[in-house]
């Protein structure tokens, strides 16, 4: 019998004291949050923190866990938290084409890959957390 494979992501909601969000444009999906795979012996916390240092240049705080979107067909859940940032400058790399602080209404407008702006919304509606949604 085969294992099951199983892929965890983390992203996080990053809000600055304006109350901006933290985006990040992709080669293949747009503008999105930061996030990624969680790696083997890390934990969720350390990889939204991880991923989004190493896509925007942001240092973070995790705030709060949000909550979980699962993709049951793909078996991929990911991870949601809020942060906000405590150093660093946002910063191009190789996962991030652009990088900046938006007001949420323009966030929610430009992101458009699949369910990305409704994870967004979820984060933002302390009544919906935490959530478990799956897809």
């Amino acid at each position: 019998m085969a294992l099951p494979k199983h892929i965890v992501s983390a992203a996080a909601i990053v809000l600055n004291e304006q109350g901006e969000i933290l985006l990040i444009k992709g080669p293949r999906r747009g503008w999105e949050i930061p996030g990624g795979q969680v790696e083997e012996g890390e934990s969720l916390k350390q990889a939204v923190i991880r991923e989004t240092k190493e896509e925007s240049g942001i240092d973070i705080e995790v705030l709060k866990f949000c909550g979980v979107f699962q993709n049951v067909s793909d078996s991929i859940c990911n991870t949601l938290f809020l942060a906000k940032p405590i150093a660093g400058t946002p910063t191009l790399s190789a996962e991030s084409l652009e990088v900046g602080f938006f007001p949420i209404e323009t966030a929610l407008k430009i992101v458009t890959w699949k369910n990305f702006s409704q994870r967004i919304e979820h984060c933002l509606d302390e009544n919906e957390q935490p959530f478990y949604i799956e897809f």
